[in-house]
C-alpha cells in the first residue's frame, strides 16, 4: 500500500513538472534568457529563471491564465546595464515594472514603445538617462507611465498628452527642464499628474484648466504665473501640490472642490491676497499649508472638517506678509 501511495504520489509529482514545462511559451522562455543573460550579473540576479523550469513560475514573472503568454514582469534585484532590446519580443507584456535597481542606465530603448499591449509601465528608482521619450505614446492601452527617481534630462514631450486611457503620469525626481506642454489640457478622465522634483520652468499653460487632475504634484520646481487653473469647484481633486515654485497670483480666487480635497499645498510661492471663506466648505481637508507666501487678511473660521476635531495651527499660515486671527495674532480692528 506504501508503495502504491509512493507511486501516485511520484506521478503526480512529476506529470505536474511536465505540464508546468509545456505552459510557457518557447519564444516568451527565449525572450526572458536572453533578458537576463544581457545583464553584467545574471548569476546574481533572477536565480530562478532556469530553463528547466516553467517560466511562468519564474521569480517575477507572471503568464495568461488563458493564453499562457508572459504578461507582467517585474524585476527589482539590482539589474546591472541597460534594458535590452529583446524585450520587444515579449509582445503580449500588459505589466513591465523594473524599479529600484540603481546600476539599471542608459536610456529608455525604442523596443518599448513595441510593447503595444502594457498597461502598465513602471521604470523608476533607476538610474537611467537621456530623454523621456516621445514613443511611448505608440502606447495607446497606457493607463500609468511612472518614470520618477531617474536622471532624465529634456524636456516632457507633447505626445505624451495623446494616451486614450492615461491616469496617471509620474515624472517626479528627474532633471527635467521647459514647461508643462500645452497639450497636456487635452487629457480626458481623472488624471495623476505628477512632475515634482525637476527644473521645470514657465507658466502653466491655461489650457490645463480644461483637464481634471485628481491630484497635481508640481513642487520643486521653478514654475512661475498663475496656478488658479487648478482651482475649480467643477474639479475632484483631492490633492494640489505647487509648493516651491515662483508663482505669483491672488489666492482670493481662487475655488475649492469642497467634497473630495485633502491635502493643499502652496506653501514657498510668492502667492498674494487673501484666504477665500469658502475654503472651509472642504470637509475632506486633512492638510493644510500656505505659508511663506504674501497672503493678507483674516484668516477664515467655521471650518467643517470631517476627519479634523481641531482646526490647522500656526505653522500651516506662518510667514505671510499680513495674515491675522486665529490661530495667529488677532487682527487689528
Amino acid at each position: 500500500m506504501r508503495l502504491l501511495l509512493l507511486f501516485f504520489f511520484f506521478f503526480f509529482l512529476f506529470s505536474g513538472f511536465s505540464s508546468g514545462a509545456k505552459r510557457c511559451h518557447p519564444s516568451d522562455r527565449t525572450a526572458l534568457l536572453k533578458f537576463k543573460y544581457s545583464f553584467a550579473n545574471p548569476d546574481q540576479i533572477l536565480q530562478t529563471w532556469m530553463p528547466e523550469f516553467d517560466c511562468c513560475d519564474w521569480y517575477g514573472v507572471e503568464c495568461n491564465e488563458t493564453t499562457n503568454r508572459v504578461d507582467s514582469l517585474v524585476a527589482t534585484v539590482q539589474l546591472n546595464g541597460t534594458i535590452p532590446d529583446v524585450i520587444a519580443n515579449l509582445k503580449y507584456l500588459r505589466t513591465l515594472r523594473l524599479r529600484k535597481n540603481p546600476f539599471l542606465v542608459g536610456e529608455i530603448p525604442p523596443a518599448i514603445g513595441k510593447l503595444a499591449n502594457l498597461v502598465s509601465l513602471e521604470l523608476n528608482w533607476n538610474s537611467l538617462t537621456g530623454s523621456v521619450p516621445a514613443f511611448l505614446a505608440n502606447l495607446k492601452k497606457l493607463w500609468f507611465l511612472d518614470l520618477s527617481f531617474n536622471k532624465l534630462s529634456g524636456t516632457i514631450p507633447a505626445s505624451l498628452s495623446t494616451f486614450p486611457e492615461i491616469i496617471g503620469i509620474d515624472l517626479s525626481r528627474n532633471q527635467l527642464t521647459g514647461s508643462i506642454p500645452e497639450s497636456f489640457g487635452n487629457l480626458k478622465g481623472n488624471i495623476y499628474l505628477v512632475l515634482s522634483h525637476n527644473k521645470l520652468s514657465g507658466e502653466i499653460p491655461a489650457s490645463l484648466g480644461n483637464a481634471n487632475f485628481v491630484r497635481v504634484l508640481i513642487s520643486r520646481n521653478n514654475f512661475t504665473g498663475s496656478a488658479l487653473m487648478f482651482f475649480k469647484a467643477s474639479k475632484t481633486s483631492d490633492t494640489i501640490d505647487i509648493s516651491r515654485n515662483n508663482f505669483a497670483f491672488d489666492f482670493s480666487e481662487a475655488s475649492f472642490m469642497a467634497d473630495t480635497l485633502e491635502d493643499l499645498d502652496i506653501s514657498h510661492n510668492k502667492i498674494w491676497g487673501g484666504i477665500p471663506s469658502r475654503i472651509t466648505d472642504c470637509v475632506l481637508l486633512q492638510s493644510l499649508n500656505v505659508s511663506y507666501n504674501r497672503l493678507c487678511g483674516e484668516i477664515p473660521s467655521g471650518w467643517k472638517l470631517k476627519y479634523l476635531s481641531q482646526p490647522f495651527d500656526n505653522t500651516s499660515y506662518l510667514h505671510n506678509r499680513c495674515l491675522c486671527g486665529s490661530p495667529l495674532q488677532p487682527c487689528k480692528r
